[in-house]
């Protein structure tokens, strides 16, 4: 069969065909032909070797590849990894790719830890329509380098999603949930919504210890405060608190360190007094947070387009009346 088929490709090629067509047609890979040709009269098909090698592993060998994988010391180790420690150790002597073959017959080639992992099934937080302030409140921490390397201190920023306010903020030399619990504190009492008849807002931040600690998940539930967690490496899912950040970084004023917490206090202070009372944010039609979170963005809007209806109005008419005098004065130099 070899020789026949051998024989339609040279035959093919003389014939004008080139030999990767031709292989195509007959559906066989050009390599193999190629080792055909190589092999020359020794076209019958080799014998397979024995069905027990004379050099395969022995069972305690097996068993000791097996044990030896399964130490914990050894867990999160690679195959070739404890091929060398095997070795090292003299407990067995065989390669990484037989070390794997031998793993595999008994599932150890996934992880053998036991440890429970993410499914990767989590779901983003839910964000249903908010029309107006303290709705829903989003919360973080950022570092903030000080003139030591190495040495942060700690920017807690609490924003209305709605208006994009900063309620309450926090400089700390420490990274705790009691430092957050008096944020969420402080943004009730700036807000005025420590009566318990009143609803309070959700509050959205990530999966860090801070935020899941049970003191401060306590509170929430005692306050009432629905809170709702960000997936995992998933800076989308609280968007809103991330680019408030890179707002304060970004700021063409922001020092980069600072030399302790009361500088940082001192900056944050006027910094946060220009974000939310001056600085026109685009986001809610370029205005300044706290007039988005008054209200007084309705007004300040219908002013805007007002002026720009008028001005259109009052441009199309001068513009109607500079036209009709240009005509007026074409007409007189015509006559």
């Amino acid at each position: 069969m070899k020789i026949m088929i051998l024989d339609i490709v040279d035959s093919s090629v003389k014939a004008g065909l080139r030999r990767k067509q031709v292989c195509s047609l007959l559906q066989i890979n050009e390599r193999r032909i190629q080792r055909w040709y190589k092999r020359g009269q020794r076209l019958e098909d080799i014998n397979t070797g024995p069905a027990h090698a004379p050099h395969a592993l022995l069972d305690e060998e097996k068993e000791a590849i097996r044990n030896f994988a399964l130490k914990e010391e050894f867990i999160d180790d690679s195959h070739r990894v404890l091929a060398a420690k095997g070795a090292d150790k003299g407990l067995f002597c065989a390669s990484s790719s037989t070390v794997y073959k031998v793993m595999r017959e008994d599932n150890l080639t996934a992880d053998r830890s036991g440890r429970a992992h993410k499914s990767g099934r989590s779901t983003a937080p839910d964000r249903p329509q908010i029309d107006g302030p303290n709705q829903r409140w989003c919360w973080d921490i950022s570092y903030c380098k000080t003139n030591v390397k190495g040495i942060f201190i700690y920017l807690f920023a609490l924003l209305d999603e709605y208006s994009r306010k900063v309620i309450s903020w926090r400089i700390s030399w420490n990274i705790t949930h009691k430092e957050a619990m008096e944020l969420i504190q402080e943004g009730l009492d700036n807000e005025s919504l420590s009566d318990i008849d009143i609803k309070m807002p959700d509050l959205i931040n990530d999966r860090g210890t801070q935020m899941k600690a049970k003191a401060f998940m306590r509170m929430c539930r005692e306050l009432g405060i629905a809170q709702k967690f960000s997936r995992p490496r998933t800076p989308n899912d609280n968007p809103f608190i991330e680019s408030l950040f890179s707002i304060v970084k970004g700021y063409h004023r922001y020092p980069g360190s600072f030399k302790d917490d009361i500088e940082a206090i001192t900056y944050f202070s006027s910094f946060f007094d220009y974000y939310n009372n001056e600085r026109y944010h685009g986001k809610i039609g370029f205005i300044t947070p706290v007039q988005k979170h008054t209200g007084q963005d309705k007004t300040i809007i219908e002013r805007r387009m007002a002026g720009l209806r008028n001005a259109r109005k009052v441009r199309i008419e001068t513009n109607k009346r500079k036209m009709y005098q240009q005509n007026i004065e074409n007409e007189m130099v015509l006559v």
